[in-house]
């Protein structure tokens, strides 16, 4: 693998992280596929792009597009040709055009401006679909030089794995624009801190508080997912729960009532962990007086969870990718090949795809297990459910130490504004070293340690607390931001798209390096031609 295709395969991982995160933030959906396409804008010349999903009468609608202004959408401008979304929605299988021009349908559908005597315009459209016929369609129109050796095989998979995320999206929020129970969710309370200030959650999972968006969120996904075969990794910090959202998508899932066995892949060196996760025979080695069983095949028919799978060696990887994808394998010391039926859940606190940038994560082992992604939230963003946390902790504590203790109302003010790095695994640890040291019957303010300088958690983030009782101020995002606004990037003409930076030079080049002329061409105005040479940091030639 060259150092280009290397540097593509990681702007590929990253891009999909990024479009997850998209995907999964608390916003409007139409607003999160177009964040979605105008990311796509900028990773593969993309010019256009459409989200398309089918209507009750089985037509497709867009939902989202890029590259047209909404004027234009209204107008249908964005609605694909009946005889190219017929050729998508039925085939099941990629459409791929490499010169629109050659295509009556599409040279009439696909009208790219300021397009160069030297490129032409392809056009990609795959299925959007979980389990069955798909229910829509991605379609983008890519730029490409006539000189260039396009490789549509690479952009078909990046796309299809979109469409994929698109699809669990869509579908998520059907489910979540579902009135629970049949029924209207309860309006919200007009008295502040009465019982019904909080609408009735959608969706519970047992033994998991989270009436907040985000893990409201989370737990649609939960029960989507669950009822599936697919393999799931769950994505978050340290502490926020991923085993307890492992367990539930288990105990939904049909093989509740098989085991859920689960191990930490970090917790034990590589010669431990093959044996922990395959077994070995009687004497296979110095101690193995008789054969075990592991992980795979106790958990065959069930669940096996592998917590912190970011955290295995490269060199291990590639044994367990061979038992992920086959699921088969042989114990240490044995000739046998034993086949096992297990549903597989990880779980990682690391980013791995930095990990598979770096070389020290197999890209095929991440495309394996990266078939469902849930982001768990942390918990200072969702500080909605930190009250009910709290009191589920303080009730435990009574309950275990026979004790009768509660929270004022200046405490719990206290208690939601802290940052919590260490999230819900913090917040108990808090609550209970609270809870012993407080005498009395009432935990007050000056009873939290944050509250005299005594809290150790607060030493492990550089971030400030906030004061008792202020409202936590959100992070700001920079403009770039996947989740933030793009409706800027948008009335800048998709400056990452039009003139990225080879594309940039030729055109000032070939314009004599006069900007309102190379403006022209690229169909942006001179201010934007400007900044987008700024960006690239592109000197002017003087001529």
């Amino acid at each position: 693998m060259n150092g280009a295709t290397e540097s593509k395969a990681s702007l590929s991982l990253v891009s999909m992280y990024e479009i997850s995160k998209i995907l999964t933030s608390p916003t409007d959906l139409q607003a999160r596929l177009r964040s979605v396409l105008n990311l796509l804008a900028s990773y593969m010349e993309m010019r256009r792009g459409i989200v398309a999903v089918t209507d009750g009468q089985g037509s497709l609608r867009v939902v989202a597009a890029a590259g047209l202004s909404s004027s234009a959408v209204n107008d249908g401008a964005a609605d694909m040709p009946v005889e190219i979304a017929a050729r998508i929605v039925a085939g099941q299988v990629p459409f791929v055009t490499e010169d629109v021009a050659e295509d009556p349908f599409l040279s009439r559908y696909v009208r790219v401006p300021s397009i160069l005597d030297d490129e032409r315009v392809s056009f990609i459209a795959v299925p959007i679909k979980t389990f069955g016929k798909p229910f829509g369609c991605l379609a983008i129109a890519r730029v490409w030089r006539l000189n260039t050796q396009v490789r549509f095989g690479d952009d078909i998979r990046f796309l299809t794995m979109v469409a994929n995320l698109v699809a669990q999206t869509v579908r998520l929020h059907e489910r979540l624009s579902e009135p629970a129970n049949d029924e209207p969710v309860p309006p919200e309370s007009a008295v502040p801190g009465g019982p019904s200030e909080t609408p009735e959650p959608a969706y519970r999972i047992d033994n998991v508080i989270g009436t907040s968006q985000p893990m409201q969120q989370v737990f649609a996904q939960v029960h989507l997912v669950a009822p599936t075969k697919s393999t799931v990794v769950l994505r978050g910090e340290s502490g926020t729960g991923k085993e307890v959202i492992a367990r539930a998508v288990h105990a939904l899932s049909g093989r509740h009532g098989r085991p859920f066995i689960k191990v930490n892949c970090a917790a034990l060196p590589d010669t431990l962990l093959e044996s922990e996760l395959f077994g070995h025979e009687k004497g296979a080695f110095t101690g193995a007086t008789q054969l075990r069983k592991g992980r795979f095949e106790l958990a065959n028919g069930g669940t096996l969870f592998l917590d912190e799978i970011g955290d295995i060696s490269r060199a291990f990887q590639a044994k367990l990718l061979r038992a992920l994808q086959e699921r088969e394998f042989e114990r240490i010391g044995g000739t046998s090949t034993i086949r096992v039926d297990v549903r597989i859940i990880c779980a990682t606190n690391r980013n791995l795809e930095e990990a598979v940038a770096k070389g020290d994560f197999r890209a095929d082992l991440y495309y394996r297990i990266n078939v469902v992604p849930i982001f768990v939230p942390s918990l200072r963003e969702r500080r909605g459910d930190i009250p009910e946390l709290a009191e589920h902790f303080l009730r435990s504590f009574n309950q275990e130490n026979e004790r009768s203790l509660r929270f004022s109302d200046r405490a719990m003010r206290v208690i939601t504004s802290c940052n919590y790095p260490g999230n819900v695994r913090e917040l108990e640890n808090c609550i209970y070293r609270v809870a012993t040291m407080t005498r009395g019957e009432v935990i007050d303010q000056f009873n939290l340690p944050c509250q005299s300088g005594l809290c150790q958690c607060a030493r492990l983030t550089a971030e400030p607390s906030v004061a008792a009782g202020a409202e936590p101020e959100a992070p700001a995002e920079p403009a770039n931001h996947p989740n933030a606004d793009w409706a800027e990037l948008d009335a800048l003409g998709s400056l990452d798209a039009l003139p990225q930076r080879e594309r940039l030079v030729r055109v000032m080049e070939r314009s004599g390096w006069v900007q309102a002329k190379a403006a022209r061409v690229l169909g942006i105005t001179p201010r934007q031609i400007g900044y987008a040479l700024r960006k690239h940091n592109i000197e002017i030639k003087r001529l």
